[in-house]
């Protein structure tokens, strides 16, 4: 199916392309890696008026990393967000999500900010900024905000994005001390939308028992739905690395999770999805922030 007719523009700056965005309106939809938004254009569940490729702007392909987490620009593929070192380095959850993300050529070509401005529930990367408590900043004619994830996800591909605005950058804060996070889904074929996934961060405090567990969620609601599970951690002593210590916290799930059933799966069977990746990606991330609180901080290293 081809898409419906649209005016194409291609602006050359940012402020070209805000003075497009602020003139479209409601009717305008912008286009960067155009992985997400070119199947609903040919599918016809998107029929913009008017479309906006920001390809051409310069200087919003960054991929940065500073003391409070990592900046990532409108034009960075998902593919230099993988790769990057710094980003990996202050928080990994990124490296580890985006490795589920599709395929690599997908990932070659869709963009983070992009895919979160789509505000997919079964994306990855939406999960991800929802779980560390990120921020997404949007760029209009009459000025710039920045909304926390929590407020920035609405519903099923929407967002808190106004018309004529443009998503600029997404914040993902730095890893804390003493902490290990872990992905985890279930997909039927390699690449495929998973059925369930799970993000999970983990914090221990100076004794080596859990401070915080919290998790996130893929395919399992309308947004990406992050649960605080820490009432349900292993107690101080328990082998925080092994998943039947989770067992407790990977069930309350079921009262917590309300997911609908599709062709790909019923809810019930989603439920129990979540149960399981859960406690799994609990321990997963448990065993990691143990691996961190015991290795020495970087002068310690260097004297050794």
């Amino acid at each position: 199916m081809k898409p419906s007719p649209f005016t194409y523009h291609r602006p050359e700056t940012l402020e070209e392309a805000l003075a497009t965005l602020a003139d479209v309106g409601g009717d305008g939809k912008v286009l960067a890696g155009g992985q997400s938004l070119l199947p609903l254009l040919s599918m016809r569940l998107a029929a913009p008026a008017h479309l906006v490729d920001i390809g051409r702007l310069r200087g919003l392909a960054h991929v940065t990393r500073d003391d409070g987490g990592v900046r990532v620009g409108a034009l960075a593929r998902h593919a230099e967000v993988e790769r990057d070192a710094g980003a990996a380095a202050a928080q990994p959850l990124l490296r580890r999500a985006l490795r589920l993300v599709a395929h690599p050529t997908i990932r070659n070509r869709g963009t983070t900010v992009g895919s979160i401005a789509h505000a997919d529930p079964s994306g990855e990367m939406t999960a991800v900024l929802a779980l560390l408590r990120g921020s997404v900043v949007l760029a209009s004619a009459s000025g710039r905000r920045e909304v926390a994830a929590a407020d920035f996800f609405v519903g099923p591909l929407e967002s808190a994005l106004r018309p004529g605005e443009l998503a600029l950058e997404a914040r993902f804060p730095a890893a804390p001390a003493r902490s290990g996070s872990a992905f985890v889904e279930l997909a039927r074929r390699h690449g495929d939308y998973a059925v369930c996934g799970v993000g999970a961060v983990v914090v221990l405090d100076e004794r080596g028992a859990v401070a915080s567990a919290r998790t996130s969620y893929v395919s399992m609601g309308p947004v990406p739905e992050v649960l605080d599970l820490t009432a349900d951690a292993p107690p101080s002593g328990a082998d925080l690395a092994d998943s039947a210590a989770w067992r407790a916290a990977g069930a309350r799930t079921a009262a917590l999770l309300e997911p609908d059933a599709d062709i790909h799966a019923t809810a019930d069977y989603r439920r129990h999805l979540g149960r399981v990746l859960t406690a799994r990606a609990l321990a997963e991330a448990a065993g990691r922030a143990r691996a961190a609180a015991r290795a020495p901080e970087p002068e310690e290293a260097l004297r050794a």
